[in-house]
């Protein structure tokens, strides 16, 4: 189905838009400024369901018959609240340190939409980090600078070889697509 439209990635990750190249379909990137701000009595998965459908809802007046849009929004869900993108240095060895020698959950969640219809779901990865030191901690935000990475990591740097003992599910879901999910999605659409 995904010959049928033209896709529109909407978003400025640079992870996004290598994952979806990935998949071998032709986009294009198109990106709206909103405010990511959520209720605060949402809970896991509802949180980045109500950013991603918030994000395409931005789309819905400007968009044509045979246009898809792509939006998406990932969370860290830790100890029973969510971590969001680090404001800075101490944020950032704070967010680790808390992840340190626990599991955690990434929850990326993902809308399409058309002129017509709007499909948004939801993908869970339990991420496992081995105890880290507060040595490794520095030397990971010193050196990466993951100020715009939700939780304060990335799987697919330094941190991710070193840290992360083992995941269960999607391991692109945790970079920031849910890949395997979206083909099947996408192709249903």
């Amino acid at each position: 189905m995904k010959g049928n439209y033209r896709i529109i990635l909407a978003s400025k990750s640079p992870r996004r838009q290598e994952l979806l190249k990935g998949l071998g379909i032709d986009f294009e990137i198109q990106t709206k400024e909103i405010e990511e701000v959520f209720p605060p009595a949402l809970y896991k998965e509802e949180i980045p369901l109500f950013l991603s459908n918030l994000k395409a809802k931005a789309f819905s007046h400007g968009i044509l018959s045979n246009d898809l849009v792509i939006t998406s929004d990932t969370i860290v869900w830790n100890q029973n609240k969510q971590l969001g993108k680090p404001k800075n240095r101490a944020e950032a060895i704070e967010m680790l340190q808390s992840l340190s020698g626990k599991q955690h959950e990434v929850i990326t969640a993902v809308t399409l939409m058309s002129k017509s219809k709007t499909h948004s779901f939801c993908d869970i990865t339990k991420v496992f980090f081995k105890e880290l030191s507060l040595q490794e901690i520095e030397f990971y935000v010193d050196n990466y600078q993951p100020y715009d990475k939700a939780g304060s990591y990335g799987i697919q740097e330094w941190i991710g070889f070193v840290g992360i003992s083992k995941i269960e599910g999607d391991y692109f879901n945790v970079v920031g697509l849910p890949l395997f999910r979206l083909n099947e999605e996408l192709s249903r659409f």
